[in-house]
């Protein structure tokens, strides 16, 4: 958890805050920041360098703590969007110092946040024409901001031979400087400025894939994980590992939630539920009688705060457990959202 920022240090203006930041840097690096500003901001920045008479640990720990910030929120923005840059914030930060160092990035960013809004707000179906015309860089970058089940459906309408290149792009997509991703964006923004409102909201990345895969029938998931094998099998691995998240719960009967709630111990349930959405907690406590619902969601308030990793380790137990259970003809996991999204 980040902490705010530190509300006893005066306020500072934009450009002392810039010269400060360089100053603690050091010359190498204040170097490579220089070359990214015009002529006039240099001497402006210089100037104020000159002036800057000493600093104190609280005036670096509000400018480093701001930088970081920023540089966090873009990222977020590049990866996955205004949405889910907004979500991964208020979860860092609150929501109003969310809000603060969201509103001062969408309004540097200008002109690329655009082009990622364009993407986010395509219809479907047009989106579907324009990939199958684009590159395979340009249409990873597409499936990265749309949603696993969604993201899958599109990968099935490429051809066979394209299915493994895209997905492996999309999963090196966290290793692909802002700058070339903020380029593809500004040629996806250019040309689907005009098509209609669909929200949407993800991320690149490995676990985008794995999702992705989770979507797909098991026959297509193993033939592109296969291929993808012959380049990078660790980077398999890791697909594989991450192919089942705990949302996807949402996807069991009434009848597979209580086989699990069954076989799983009372509190791991309880903290892997007090950290999951209300949707699938709902799915959960559903298949439970009035007063076991009743006790569960009791047992959840009178817990407290959960620290994220436990909850993380609560849910990978009940994964564990769930892949246990397919694997032995127990519960089938086989429907998915992708079947209702046709291209």
């Amino acid at each position: 958890m980040i902490n705010n920022v530190n509300t006893a240090v005066p306020p500072m203006t934009g450009i002392r805050k810039a010269a400060i930041l360089m100053i603690i840097l050091g010359e190498h690096s204040s170097a490579e920041m220089i070359k990214q500003l015009s002529e006039d901001e240099v001497q402006l920045v210089s100037r104020e360098i000159a002036r800057v008479s000493s600093i104190t640990s609280e005036q670096a720990d509000v400018v480093l703590e701001e930088f970081h910030q920023m540089v966090m929120a873009r990222e977020f923005i590049v990866k996955g969007g205004i949405d889910y840059a907004k979500k991964m914030l208020v979860n860092a930060l609150g929501p109003e110092s969310a809000k603060k160092v969201l509103d001062r990035v969408v309004k540097a960013l200008g002109h690329d946040v655009a082009n990622f809004d364009a993407l986010h707000k395509a219809d479907p179906q047009q989106l579907a024409k324009f990939v199958h015309s684009e590159h395979p860089q340009t249409i990873a970058l597409v499936l990265s901001h749309l949603s696993a089940s969604q993201a899958a459906a599109l990968l099935i309408s490429l051809p066979l031979e394209m299915r493994s290149d895209v997905a492996l792009r999309m999963a090196h997509l966290e290793q692909i400087s802002p700058e070339v991703i903020n380029k593809i964006a500004g040629i996806i923004g250019s040309k689907l400025s005009a098509l209609g409102e669909f929200s949407r909201e993800s991320y690149g990345g490995v676990r985008a894939v794995s999702e992705m895969f989770n979507r797909l029938d098991s026959g297509n998931s193993k033939e592109i994980l296969d291929t993808i094998e012959h380049t990078d099998p660790a980077l398999v691995e890791t697909i594989r590992h991450l192919m089942f998240v705990f949302d996807d719960l949402l996807l069991l009967g009434p009848a597979g939630i209580k086989e699990v709630t069954s076989r799983v111990d009372r509190k791991v349930l309880t903290v892997a539920l007090k950290g999951t959405s209300e949707q699938l907690r709902t799915h959960f406590l559903s298949t439970l009688s009035a007063r076991g619902a009743e006790m569960m969601k009791e047992d959840m308030e009178v817990m407290g705060p959960v620290k994220i990793k436990d909850v993380e380790s609560a849910q990978q137990q009940i994964i564990a457990l769930v892949r246990q259970l397919e694997a032995d003809g127990v519960i089938s996991m086989k429907g998915t959202v992708g079947e209702q999204y046709v291209v």
